[in-house]
């Protein structure tokens, strides 16, 4: 038999990194975080933009925090840092650009079950397994088609935005006003949302997308949906339910992101209304298989939560956990 792991992480997130390093401080080693992207925490590079605010309180939720990680509030940055940090000074195992396939529960002649966990070409094998993909891996798209002519003009984050463009940002939640904000500083922004107000956001981005549009930095198109996406004069037409239209030279989607549903089936995880089946303790239908972080919360969870579940996971495979450890605090 190759390699057996104690415990391997699928997704390099703030759950994914908490599971880990929980589970070393209390006694598992061996432990593999396994991430598909070129470091940890990709959804924070990708989907939050520099300097954006970092809350332990995700949308007003108190959370106490359960385990040894103390985290707090701060930005993009000082988060990114943070759990450089902590990675830097446990033994955890990262490995990066590696896509988890499935995962397989196996049972040999005389020996216990364990997990095979199959990537392009290889596997490893792991007595505990742990699911912590986000959905922002998987962001939400249109249900309409984009025409291939104008598929490099639409996107989900702000990575090919440049300067004095035409773009229109699509979504009422945190991301979507932060979008519109920062790119209505060097852009003529529109916003669309389909409902009247932008009540989902926490209120400092409430505040900041008013103050955006008082200042006709940015122009919020309230009230009204899109109904499709054309190409005309190299620009994307933008076709709204109200029968208006108009022409962009970007158009950013922000609506949210999905549960990898695909993957989960392969493995044999069942769902129930997008989400992953699983107890208490965050044990799915197959025992020894865990899922932790925001695929567990119909809309998303916070950081806090995804530490507590990875906490909740490492306490459940020892059989309960050590007290009076040190706790790993987040500085502001």
């Amino acid at each position: 038999m190759s390699h057996m792991y104690q415990l391997a992480i699928i997704g390099a997130g703030p759950a994914g990194i908490a599971t880990a390093v929980e589970g070393y401080l209390q006694g598992i080693r061996d432990i593999v975080l396994l991430e598909k992207d070129q470091n940890h925490n990709s959804t924070i590079r990708k989907y939050y933009k520099d300097n954006k605010r970092v809350d332990k309180d995700w949308k007003g939720q108190q959370i106490e925090l359960d385990g040894r990680i103390y985290f707090v509030d701060g930005t993009k940055e000082t988060t990114l840092d943070f759990f450089d940090e902590i990675i830097a000074h446990h033994s955890v195992e990262l490995q990066t650009h590696v896509e988890v396939q499935k995962i397989q529960k196996m049972q040999e002649v005389d020996s216990e079950p364990y997990f095979e966990v199959f990537m392009a070409g290889t596997s490893i094998q792991a007595k505990h397994v742990v699911v912590t993909i986000g959905r922002m891996g998987k962001p939400n798209k249109p249900d309409y088609k984009i025409p291939a002519g104008i598929k490099k003009k639409v996107g989900y984050t702000l990575d090919d935005c440049g300067e004095g463009e035409k773009i229109l940002v699509v979504g009422g939640g945190d991301s979507a006003i932060e979008y519109a904000v920062d790119l209505g500083d060097k852009n003529e922004v529109s916003i669309c949302y389909r409902r009247e107000t932008f009540r989902r956001a926490n209120p400092t981005n409430q505040k900041n997308i008013e103050n955006a549009i008082q200042a006709n930095k940015v122009r919020p198109l309230l009230g009204v949906d899109i109904e499709a996406l054309e190409e005309e004069e190299k620009k994307v037409k933008v076709i709204f339910n109200n029968s208006q239209t108009e022409l962009y030279d970007r158009v950013i989607y922000a609506i949210g992101g999905t549960t990898p549903s695909t993957f989960l089936q392969s493995s044999g995880i069942k769902e129930s209304d997008g989400i992953p089946v699983h107890d208490a303790n965050y044990e799915t239908n197959i025992a020894g298989l865990f899922v932790a972080g925001d695929i567990t919360q119909e809309s998303g969870g916070s950081i806090a939560l995804g530490l507590n579940h990875g906490y909740a996971i490492a306490c459940y495979i020892q059989g309960g956990c050590k007290i009076n450890l040190p706790s790993l605090s987040s500085a502001k």
